[in-house]
């Protein structure tokens, strides 16, 4: 895909090991400053197209310092501090690490194998209580094969269950663990009308009767907390009291309801509910959302999407179609992407992939970009450290060989507050385990 301006780059950065004093730089009025103490080697990338997804847009031969994890200095004409490690980007393009709002990464590794898929709890009706932090795995092989294609922070999200309401979501960030928690609670999960081919909740009336009833439980709930457990107290609740706590803070406002509908209808349906119980909402999927773009856009709803959905796979997405988030950015809506769908967390490499078919249908490319970087970060409330390169946010950083938004560029460099990631995963490591196979010394398995 071809992008205004952008050149290529080359180079691959592996940091020092040892802390050095603050790194000095020279100001200028194009350049910001900021004092930071540093704890890693400062790292210069140099003479970059550096998209910064914030105010001061995109940068023709800039440059970007990494310092004690931080991004210290962005503009032209920066100079190098002492024993810092410098990568010429020839005029290549630099972004933000980029972000996929819907994956399992960390809770998930293989979809059909139990032990190790803790991605959906069955054990009742209703599951607002399930907790993706009680289950993220940091080695998990996925997140390298994520990392190394410019990957760096993730919507890790539990999947549909049997009952209306399937869980917390949580951020992440993909580099040096084991703590990769960014952000725990990050939204509360829901269906509201059949998904697919599954048809476990019921009718839609069945779905929205439960729904309601969940609701109004956790207002009741929360009214008469403190007396919940007296003799006497209001336990006329059906739902478990562990799924009333987790919907405190949705009925407070404090946390977005995530809503996975795809028809027009469902979708028109519980903007009006959220809206008239005061909630904050953010809607998944929204295959027909383009249909009422126009009403999203009012209520001020985020969509999560996938780009590339085109056929109508269920009843519920007859209206399908590959402009839907040109149609809906258009029309004012914050558009942010998911992978791939199929299977979020073997494919949340693909954002590049989603974000670069949008394009293609007539979403601005800038918009796009920010629809993996900027924008998930204001929607889901890390905007204050990541998402842009400006000076004092963590050093999420990539540097790519080609245009970030197509299937044959790639990262070079990836930087994850501030730390160089092995531009190995998995899959790396077979491909030049087998590759050469007239080699003599064969790999174990060939003997």
């Amino acid at each position: 895909m071809k992008y205004a301006t952008l050149a290529t780059l080359t180079a691959a950065l592996a940091l020092g090991a040892s802390a050095l004093a603050q790194p000095a730089v020279t100001p200028s009025s194009s350049v910001m400053v900021a004092q930071l103490p540093p704890t890693n080697p400062p790292v210069l990338i140099r003479h970059g197209h550096v998209f910064t997804m914030g105010s001061a847009g995109t940068l023709s031969n800039a440059d970007v310092l990494i310092s004690g994890g931080k991004i210290a200095a962005v503009g032209p004409n920066i100079v190098a501090p002492a024993n810092a490690r410098v990568i010429d980007a020839k005029g290549k393009p630099v972004t933000p690490g980029l972000m996929a709002s819907y994956t399992q990464l960390g809770i998930e590794e293989l979809e059909l194998d139990n032990e190790s898929n803790d991605s959906s709890g069955d054990q009742a009706i209703n599951t607002a209580a399930f907790d993706v932090t009680d289950a993220i795995n940091p080695n998990s092989t996925l997140i390298p094969v994520a990392r190394i294609a410019g990957v760096t922070r993730v919507l890790t999200a539990p999947v549909a269950g049997p009952g209306v309401f399937y869980g917390k979501a949580a951020i992440l960030h993909l580099g040096n663990g084991p703590d990769l928690l960014v952000k725990p609670n990050a939204g509360v999960f829901v269906t509201l009308g059949p998904v697919g081919s599954d048809d476990s909740r019921g009718t839609r009336p069945d779905t929205w009767s439960v729904f309601r009833e969940t609701m109004d439980d956790a207002r009741e709930y929360w009214a008469h907390r403190a007396g919940y457990h007296l003799p006497g107290g209001s336990r006329d609740q059906r739902t478990l009291r562990i799924d009333l706590e987790a919907l405190g803070p949705v009925i407070r406002g404090e946390v977005p309801l995530i809503v996975h509908a795809e028809r027009a209808s469902d979708i028109r349906q519980a903007l009006k509910y959220t809206a008239a119980n005061k909630l904050k909402m953010i809607l998944l999927g929204a295959e027909e959302g383009w249909m009422v773009a126009k009403d999203i856009a009012d209520a001020h709803v985020p969509v999560i999407l996938d780009s590339v959905t085109n056929l109508p796979f269920h009843f519920s997405s007859i209206g399908a179609t590959l402009k839907n988030a040109a149609r809906l950015d258009a029309a004012g809506v914050t558009v942010i992407f998911e992978p791939q769908n199929d299977d979020p967390s073997q494919y949340a490499r693909t954002v590049t992939q989603i974000a670069g078919n949008a394009v293609a249908n007539g979403m601005p490319y800038e918009h796009a970009l920010a629809a993996i970087t900027s924008r998930p970060a204001a929607v889901w409330g890390i905007a204050n450290s990541y998402g842009t390169v400006e000076v004092g946010k963590d050093a999420d950083v990539v540097v790519w060989d080609g245009d970030p938004l197509e299937v044959t560029s790639a990262p070079t460099a990836v930087f994850i507050r501030g730390d160089n990631m092995p531009m190995v995963s998995r899959q790396t490591m077979l491909r030049e385990r087998y590759k050469n196979l007239k080699d003599k010394a064969k790999p174990f398995a060939y003997r």
